[in-house]
């Protein structure tokens, strides 16, 4: 300490020299005072353009109370000041960094996440003792070579930036335990990445990645890595000799296919969903005896291996919006298993109402099912009303029995008039025109209005909802997902008894306001579109709303007085370009994330 006093000294030269005024938001000297104490200076949300000299020079200069009174007592001992370690600079509006960051050499941690910095200055490659930077939310489009001369540099947090390549020799950092590059133009991964044997966690999600280089597989300390929303068609080989790894995100890529993983046998979480998997075999599942988590909705795939049953920690398994038209029953004897989605698939033999019984009571029909299965394994399972028999179109089973009227998955353009004709004398509950190639919502469905409370069109190429479909006024569950909506008519207010409804996976780009007058609405499913703001005053009055899904639109900024909304029990911000509140606040629950926003309300 007495050589860094005597080099501070020297610095400043001869008698007490004053530091110039500085333009910008005034740095209180009250926290440099406190900061020459603990070693940390905290700057954050401070509307800063620049960096006041006087922070950079924090352990050089004399401080000012030093002209003020040179009578101390022992807690202002300023020559006995602590080199400063830890510095934030978040969510400013920083441009640029000084060259003059190197007067700080003993920073620990730099924080200057949230600013518009388009590049970082050469002089960080001279702080030897830097462990953590975060440069993320920024507009970096490079990383100076200086950079990778840090050798105790362990998280380095970039995402959020404008990257297309990194430097070559990047895995020089070797003492590197966290990397996030999400959210960036990054294409190719440099094979110098091999050399991360530190690493545990790497973040690669939301670039431009075509292929991953088989040199990801030496970095044998990796036990999460996410790659979801790049381009990848295939996924090395290698990548399932990675013994340490236990989370693996593969989702919204252009995968056909899973590797086998015969040597992650720590892996927990393997979330593959949204892309092209049309087979799962068992050699991509038996060797995942640690797997408590199978995520792989929205895929192509056309069923499940037995060997499903060998992933005895199963606890989720996310099948959702597949091609799968049987199961094995055997399914039902997984011992942890706790969540089973399975809608939007082609089920054979199983009803719509199994399903919607909850897991635990799913579970237990497969298990009564297994001797059923074991006496006739070849035979095919039996036509039942959720499915029209080949030979005819029109299930009157269906009609008569379970008040049904079906004619999903034929391709087809419109529904046969003779569908409507079968149930004139036959009042219907639940219409299920799912899965065609529906332009629009056939006319005659407005002969139900006064029997049917349950319309299903997903999957079909509807762009506008029918002044037919408002007439319905029995209806509580609509669901129109995967369609071309951009918006809804004015008329479907009249649906007041509505209470669930699925637009996910359409075009929306603003919260259809007719919803805010449908008070007796509970879900509301929105994902997948490019909704950008929403009305926490209007939100507010919808009383029974409990479950609100946003997930993966276009959403900037994220209200606070949607905090007020209690009600909610169930809302999902998650994939949305804002930037408050932050993942780990998301990922604490519903229940959190209205507290943060609740205490983000002006006074």
């Amino acid at each position: 300490m007495a050589a860094a006093r005597g080099a501070r000294a020297r610095e400043r030269g001869a008698g007490f020299g004053r530091a110039a005024a500085e333009p910008g938001p005034a740095v209180p000297q009250g926290l440099l005072r406190a900061a020459r104490k603990s070693g940390q200076l905290n700057l954050s949300g401070r509307s800063l353009s620049e960096v006041p000299q006087r922070v950079w020079r924090i352990n050089l200069d004399t401080p000012e109370e030093a002209h003020q009174n040179l009578s101390f007592g022992a807690a202002d001992r300023w020559w006995e000041q602590i080199d400063l370690t830890k510095l934030i600079l978040a969510s400013n509006k920083l441009q640029s960094l000084s060259e003059d960051v190197k007067l700080l050499p003993a920073l620990t941690i730099l924080d200057v996440h949230d600013n518009q910095l388009t590049s970082l200055p050469s002089a960080l490659g001279q702080l030897q003792h830097l462990e953590k930077l975060d440069v993320s939310h920024n507009k970096l489009r490079s990383v100076p070579e200086e950079l990778l001369q840090l050798p105790r540099l362990k998280s380095f947090l970039l995402h959020h930036n404008e990257l297309s390549s990194l430097p070559e020799g990047f895995g020089q950092l070797i003492s590197l335990e966290e990397l996030d590059l999400s959210n960036n133009h990054l294409t190719d991964i440099p094979t110098s990445f091999a050399s991360f044997v530190n690493l545990v966690r790497l973040n690669l999600a939301s670039n431009q990645l075509k292929n991953l280089p088989a040199a990801v597989s030496a970095m044998k300390s990796l036990r999460q890595l996410d790659c979801t929303k790049n381009y990848l068609e295939t996924v090395p080989s290698e990548l399932a000799t990675m013994a340490s790894l236990e989370q693996l995100y593969l989702r919204k890529n252009k995968l056909r296919s899973l590797p086998a993983f015969p040597s992650c046998k720590l892996l927990k979480e393997l979330h593959a969903g949204e892309n092209q998997i049309e087979i799962l075999s068992a050699e991509n599942l038996k060797h995942l005896n640690s797997l408590s988590v199978l995520e792989l909705r929205d895929n192509k795939i056309k069923s499940v291996p037995e060997e499903i049953t060998l992933l005895q920690k199963l606890e989720r398994l996310d099948l959702t919006n597949n091609d799968i038209s049987r199961l094995p029953y055997t399914l039902g004897n997984l011992p942890q298993l706790k969540f089973l989605a399975l809608e939007g698939n082609p089920l054979r033999a199983i009803r719509r109402d199994l399903l919607q019984k909850g897991t635990q009571e799913f579970l237990k029909y497969l298990r009564s099912k297994i001797q059923d299965d074991i006496t006739g394994p070849n035979e095919e399972p039996p036509v039942t009303a959720m499915t029209l028999p080949s030979e005819s179109r029109i299930n009157m089973h269906a009609i008569t029995s379970l008040k049904l009227l079906e004619y999903s998955e034929k391709q087809a353009m419109a529904i046969p008039d003779e569908m409507f004709t079968a149930v004139r004398s036959h009042p219907v509950t639940t219409v299920n025109f799912s899965k065609n190639q529906l332009k629009e919502i056939p006319p005659r469905i407005v002969e139900l209005k006064d029997s049917v409370c349950d319309v299903n069109l997903g999957f079909n190429k509807i762009s506008s909802v029918s002044s037919e479909l408002c007439l319905l006024h029995k209806l509580t569950h609509l669901d129109v997902r995967n369609n071309l909506l951009t918006s809804l008519p004015e008329e479907m207010e009249a649906l007041t008894r509505l209470q669930v409804i699925n637009l996910s996976f359409n075009r929306f780009k603003v919260f259809p306001t007719v919803l805010y007058q449908l008070l007796a609405l509970e879900t509301v499913l929105l994902s997948n579109n490019q909704v950008g703001s929403i009305d926490p005053l209007q939100l507010r009055k919808m009383e029974k709303l409990g479950t609100l899904d946003l997930q993966n639109n276009d959403l900037l900024h994220v209200p606070p007085e949607l905090g007020n909304c209690e009600n909610l029990r169930t809302l999902l911000l998650e994939g949305n370009p804002f930037r408050t509140p932050r993942a780990a606040v998301l990922a604490r629950g519903t229940a959190a994330v209205l507290e943060y926003l609740r205490s983000r309300i002006p006074a």
